[in-house]
């Protein structure tokens, strides 16, 4: 059966392309795919996801799945976009007769003279949408969104923004809170710093 890797950041850049075809019998599991790849992944930690959704190791495949390889992440619609971010866009989204608060939250490049993101797209947005409505769901929120932004983003612009609107502040806090941390830590996006010649990758954390 055929079934296609997707590559990204670290993984991309090794093996010259975004993505693969592999042939693999009929039982595979994620395992032998990874084995198939001969060594792409070796000294990377991995999180690999089937189908957009997080898998280890001994997960089955089937013919026509997408398999992504997905380094640890450096970190409405749509929540990733290459252009500039809009805070008053956002906040005009969250505006709610019934909100007596609102809470944004900016991401700004700092200290370098850019940063440069890539994210599986699909997947991130899928992610961050179910994190969003998590977070209405637990604190009640009147309304929420957050954007991310991708490609180069310069010094003191914004790559992430998160808006909320509450019936009162402690829950429109907290909703924030949780929005913007759970993008950090589980959407499928890299920042690589760049200054001048230099650029190195960021290194994340398991989700």
């Amino acid at each position: 059966m055929e079934v296609t890797v997707r590559l990204f950041a670290m993984l991309r850049e090794r093996a010259g392309t975004g993505s693969l075809a592999l042939e693999l019998p009929d039982d595979a599991r994620v395992a032998d795919a990874l084995t198939a790849l001969e060594g792409l992944a070796d000294g990377l930690p991995l999180v690999m996801a089937v189908n957009r959704e997080y898998a280890d190791r001994d997960a089955p495949l089937k013919p026509g799945d997408e398999l992504a390889l997905i380094s640890p992440v450096s970190g409405g619609e749509p929540y990733v976009t290459g252009e500039r971010l809009s805070l008053d866009r956002l906040v005009q989204r969250v505006r709610d007769p019934a909100a007596g608060a609102v809470v944004t939250f900016q991401g700004v490049t700092r200290q370098v003279e850019r940063l440069e993101y890539e994210a599986y797209t699909e997947m991130a947005e899928e992610r961050i949408g179910a994190i969003v409505a998590d977070a209405i769901e637990r604190h009640g929120l009147t309304a929420a969104v957050a954007e991310h932004r991708v490609g180069a983003v310069p010094l003191s612009e914004p790559s992430v923004a998160v808006a909320v609107s509450a019936p009162h502040r402690p829950e429109a806090f907290a909703g924030a809170r949780e929005i913007i941390d759970r993008i950090k830590a589980e959407a499928p996006i890299w920042k690589k710093e760049v200054e001048g010649d230099d650029a190195r990758w960021v290194e994340g954390a398991r989700p």
